[in-house]
């Protein structure tokens, strides 16, 4: 089998057997794949400490063989591509973290590379762990809004005087309530206008939002997240980070 370079965003571990993992790693050059890590849990000089490269969200770059055929492969080398200063010892970065790898696993659901969104999440991760706490707050708000966009949903941005409710079934907003209960309309309906217009997570320092406010937001964007995406579930992780951000 033909190696491979690639940098790799670790989305899942799983023991496997004595001494070895097995992970599933979003990768910049295939897309989701699954590997299986020999030797990394030995209790030996070789093997401390590197099962701890595999925690979700590390940002790898890797070796790997390659084999379309097989659903578990393997990895030759792997070593930080970003050494993370904050997003795994910071209790409130990583709920964060958390949160978008849980909600990067709903979405991928086929082993297909794209460019455009392995970099877009490898620079949200960086973002996350160089910012400032009146950034963190509003950061899932943020990274599920403009990841829509990334696996084929969106949210048009064309509210206005005469467009004030966001319906969700459609994508955008309307003039009037639509029949269906998904939508937001008021303050919410113009706060996700404003979130939508954030192109740099800096920028969101700007938006001061109260709990109740953050929680309704995220609540109805993992609703719109599971009318367009079949399976989508709810997730996990969000009272966890209700709870960690209140």
């Amino acid at each position: 089998m033909v190696l491979h370079k690639t940098k790799g965003i670790v989305l899942r571990a799983v023991k496997y057997g004595e001494t070895s993992l097995i992970v599933s790693i979003y990768t910049e050059i295939f897309g989701i794949q699954s590997y299986i890590i020999n030797g990394v849990r030995k209790a030996s000089k070789k093997g401390s400490g590197k099962a701890n490269l595999f925690q979700p969200a590390s940002i790898l770059d890797l070796v790997v063989y390659h084999n379309e055929l097989r659903q578990l492969n393997r990895v030759r080398e792997f070593r930080w591509a970003y050494l993370y200063q904050h997003i795994l010892f910071d209790v409130r970065k990583n709920a964060v973290a958390l949160f978008m790898i849980e909600l990067l696993q709903k979405c991928l659901k086929q082993p297909e590379p794209n460019d455009s969104l392995f970099y877009f999440v490898e620079d949200a991760f960086i973002h996350l762990d160089n910012a400032p706490d009146n950034v963190v707050a509003n950061y899932p708000l943020f990274f599920a809004l403009h990841l829509m966009v990334f696996v084929g949903i969106r949210i048009d941005d064309n509210y206005n005087e005469d467009h004030e409710v966001l319906d969700m079934m459609e994508g955008a907003f309307q003039p009037e309530v639509p029949e269906h209960p998904y939508y937001l309309e008021g303050q919410a309906a113009y706060i996700t206008s404003q979130l939508l217009k954030v192109m740099q997570p800096a920028e969101l320092s700007q938006l001061h939002l109260n709990q109740s406010m953050r929680r309704r937001l995220l609540q109805a964007y993992q609703e719109f997240y599971a009318l367009h995406i079949a399976e989508f579930g709810v997730m996990k992780s969000l009272p966890v980070l209700q709870e960690v951000l209140s």
